[in-house]
């Protein structure tokens, strides 16, 4: 099962249009189930997740955590992709200081 894990340090008023950017598995290969979880260093910071064209968090306020969300009890946002789809956790930064998101995304394959 592949796995995305990051730590992306977001300054003070700044954005990340994909905290998975540059990652192997930021696009399917094939049919997937993804489970997806994130943390972020203190209160202020915002994500969304997109799976393709679907939403599948809109803008909400990521778990505080000085670790990775734990599995399986913080994985709580699912979905199917499909070849060529994009997994796109966006980030945003709207508070007095640097804050340290940890997303993790772990995929299985479907099918042969």
């Amino acid at each position: 099962m592949p796995v995305m894990m990051r730590e992306v340090a977001l300054l003070t008023l700044t954005n990340s249009a994909n905290l998975l950017a540059g990652s192997t598995f930021e696009l399917m290969r094939g049919t997937v189930f993804l489970s997806a979880g994130c943390t972020v260093s203190a209160t202020g910071g915002f994500i969304t997740i997109f799976s393709g064209a679907d939403l599948v968090l809109e803008e909400s306020p990521p778990f505080i955590s000085t670790t990775y969300p734990v599995v399986p009890d913080q994985m709580y946002f699912t979905d199917y992709a499909t070849i060529a789809d994009r997994i796109v956790i966006a980030a945003r930064n709207p508070s007095g200081g640097t804050l340290t998101f940890r997303p993790l995304v772990q995929i299985t394959a479907l099918g042969g």
